[in-house]
């Protein structure tokens, strides 16, 4: 069973930095693109980036500036650069990755920025 092990969230200040990591913990062949999503309580979760595996980027227009997404869906690595984060940056995150066959979500990891 392959399972996408995520790191590096957190409590930080306004305008702070953090930078989450996510790997997969057996090879997964053919990704077409890596993510990064987010949810609050009571809300539908949304997507934060996505990297295709020939390095092509999206993020959603909130994080646009601040949030840069890198990975090699080779080594099955995806990170999340997230500088000047405000509190409404505050969620639980999950990566995921999209192959040909299925997709595959990390367990989360707690984002919270205090104002």
């Amino acid at each position: 069973q392959v399972q996408l092990v995520e790191s590096g969230g957190g409590l930080v200040q306004a305008g702070g930095s953090l930078r989450l990591s996510c790997a997969a913990s057996r090879s997964i062949f053919s990704i077409n693109y890596m993510g990064w999503y987010r949810q609050v309580p009571g809300k539908q979760r949304e997507l934060v980036a996505t990297i295709t595996s020939g390095g092509r980027t999206n993020y959603a227009d909130s994080v646009k500036g601040r949030f840069t997404i890198s990975g090699d869906s080779a080594k099955n690595r995806v990170y999340l650069q997230m500088n000047s984060l405000r509190p409404e940056d505050t969620a639980v995150y999950y990566c995921n990755f999209h192959s040909i066959l299925r997709d595959y979500w990390g367990q989360g990891t707690q984002v919270t920025v205090s104002s």
